[in-house]
């Protein structure tokens, strides 16, 4: 979870490789209206987001082996809508990064429909998560490799 920018595909991806999970990228649950409101410049609001969460959280409640999906979660609300529509224990993965950092990235990666333009917007609207949620947090200020192995080690000590 976190920003745009965050590297939450390509770390979700990896991560989901070396922990042995299935990936599933939630950007391709957004309805067709949320992408073309986007790639307008036009950030979400609640209303917009509140079905895809439920795809999103619906997708873990499917899933039949451990499951790594990439998702925003900004806000407290949405991530306990997620783990409702889930059914089951949902951990988040929060990638946490400076805006320099994230506009630096945001503005070299192709094809993507998400402009810097919404950055900010998505900054002022995300609540990190509270000590009670049930997270992981790992600084983007390092290689995708260093953030993965990060991740692990912090759940593998959360689980003992």
């Amino acid at each position: 979870m976190g920003v745009s920018g965050c590297g939450k595909s390509k770390i979700g991806q990896a991560f989901a490789k070396e922990a042995g999970a299935e990936f599933f990228d939630g950007d391709d649950l957004h309805p067709a209206e949320n992408i073309a409101k986007m790639s307008r410049g036009e950030p979400l609001n609640d209303a917009d987001r509140a079905p895809w969460l439920d795809k999103v959280g619906g997708q873990l409640a499917q899933a039949q082996e451990p499951m790594v999906i990439a998702c925003s979660a900004l806000k407290r609300i949405y991530r306990e809508r997620i783990r409702t529509s889930a059914g089951k224990p949902v951990t988040f993965l929060y990638l946490e990064g400076t805006r320099e950092v994230l506009s630096e990235r945001m503005k070299h990666r192709d094809g993507h429909f998400m402009p810097v333009a919404l950055l900010d917007s998505q900054l002022a609207t995300l609540e990190p998560p509270d000590a009670d949620e049930l997270t992981v947090k790992a600084s983007i200020d390092q290689s995708p490799d260093a953030v993965v192995a990060e991740l692990l080690l912090k759940l593998q000590r959360e689980a003992k």
